[in-house]
């Protein structure tokens, strides 16, 4: 009787590959979703399996042709950090920081918001405060200036932002 582990000519192996594609075609297919930092994708492919020297080939041939690019990565996701969740300017450091952008370039995308960071703050308080219709305004003031703070702005921003928003008097 013959082993169900051995195998034979032209059958399938019992395991089939742990990456079926090969880390070009799947660095393109994670690119396909959405654009990635350089060191996002590396972190990916080499959690996927794939030899190190293999994913360094790969990214540079990407980086070569125009696929892979961190400035323009960056830029993106911070525009889109400002005018969409309409986060602060910490908020966003921390977030490109996280997908591996260089802290420079973090600095620099991070600086290029559109409008200032009161501003923002403001719109965001605004938009929010209609959500907390019919809560105490000590609770309300509480919930509204810590969305701010999570959002990357500054406690003394968030407050005011907030205070405006509930149209709550300054302390004397």
């Amino acid at each position: 009787m013959a082993s169900t582990t051995t195998s034979r000519r032209g059958a399938e192996p019992k395991h089939p590959p742990k990456n079926p594609k090969d880390c070009h075609e799947r660095a393109l297919g994670l690119l396909a979703v959405r654009p990635r930092a350089r060191r996002e994708l590396e972190r990916r492919l080499l959690a996927a399996g794939f030899d190190a020297d293999e994913v360094a080939d790969v990214v540079v041939r990407l980086e070569r042709v125009g696929l892979v690019d961190d400035e323009a990565f960056a830029t993106q996701m911070a525009e889109y950090q400002f005018s969409s969740r309409r986060a602060g300017r910490r908020a966003v450091m921390s977030a490109l920081l996280v997908k591996g952008i260089d802290p420079a370039l973090a600095a620099r995308a991070a600086d290029a918001a559109p409008d200032e960071e009161q501003q923002r703050a403001h719109d965001l308080a605004r938009m929010r405060v209609g959500r907390l219709r019919g809560v105490e305004p000590a609770k309300a003031f509480t919930r509204l200036s810590s969305l701010l703070v999570r959002r990357g702005y500054s406690p003394e921003v968030s407050r005011a932002a907030a205070r405006a928003a509930l149209s709550i008097d300054e302390p004397d």
